[in-house]
């Protein structure tokens, strides 16, 4: 039994600058990636684009601070008729010729990531020392990770050996008129409707630093937007999907309502 991880559809993208063409070309020259930017602003989204775009597979890991270097290399498993060695996520992709991609890089620990750093030089290969055996990346493989660098502090960031086998990209939210038609195509709301939401993100995000720690992302927005086409009333919407998930301070929460309806009676 094979697995097909191809993305058969075009994901919807909607291109900041050229870092369409950038990526092709460090896809080009097989160099690993790392995209830099705050939660929820597309950096996955723009993986799946350039695994339909590039028609490659793409084999994602969401990393968490429990995963092993087993959870991405792999491990035996114990049967009824032995022990079957199974492959992780980094040795299939190894091996398939994917992209991987591993989301939210920072979030494993130090001891696990730097498994990956034979894939991310000359040698292209990955050790598996439970069975003795040298993986050498098939040549359409690629490494691509992600994190938010809001987020990083000494205990929780990519050691200088780990981040210095990188090309990089830095990604934001973008600017309002394209984030409103994003969120009006990704939802089917009007694009004015859209608007409005933006302006109470940018709100959010101007508080970041002063009792945010995170603004409103361009996600968040699209899950306003989808409660408001299914026929939540639009404050409701804005205030369950906006504002309750991001913050339990009072007076920050105080504030966002307000914003919230300040928008919509200016509509």
């Amino acid at each position: 039994m094979t697995t097909d991880y191809r993305i058969d559809q075009e994901p919807y993208y909607q291109p900041q600058s050229n870092e369409v063409a950038l990526y092709e070309a460090a896809y080009v020259a097989r160099l690993p990636v790392m995209l830099k930017g705050p939660t929820g602003c597309g950096k996955s989204r723009f993986v799946e684009y350039m695994a339909w775009k590039l028609n490659r597979p793409l084999i994602t890991v969401a990393c968490n601070e429990d995963m092993t270097a087993s959870d991405l290399v792999g491990r035996y498993l114990l049967e009824a008729g032995g022990t079957r060695w199974l492959d992780g996520p980094l040795t299939m992709a190894a091996r398939l010729g994917a992209i991987c991609y591993l989301d939210e890089i920072v979030e494993a620990r130090q001891d696990t990531t730097v498994v990956i750093h034979p894939l991310t030089d000359h040698r292209r290969t990955l050790p598996i020392d439970k069975k003795g055996e040298q993986v050498r990346a098939h040549p359409d493989f690629q490494l691509v990770i992600s994190y938010n660098p809001g987020y990083q502090n000494l205990m929780k960031d990519l050691k200088p050996s780990t981040k210095q086998r990188f090309a990089a990209f830095d990604f934001d939210y973008p600017p309002p008129e394209q984030e409103a038609r994003i969120v009006a195509s990704e939802t089917g709301i009007d694009e004015a409707l859209a608007a409005r939401l933006v302006k109470i993100a940018i709100t959010a995000r101007n508080l970041k630093g002063h009792g945010l720690v995170e603004g409103i992302s361009t996600r968040l927005m699209v899950y306003a937007a989808t409660l408001m086409k299914g026929g939540v009333a639009p404050r409701d919407a804005c205030r369950m999907a906006l504002v309750r998930p991001i913050t339990d301070d009072a007076d920050i929460r105080e504030t966002l309502d307000h914003a919230i309806d300040a928008v919509f009676d200016a509509a």
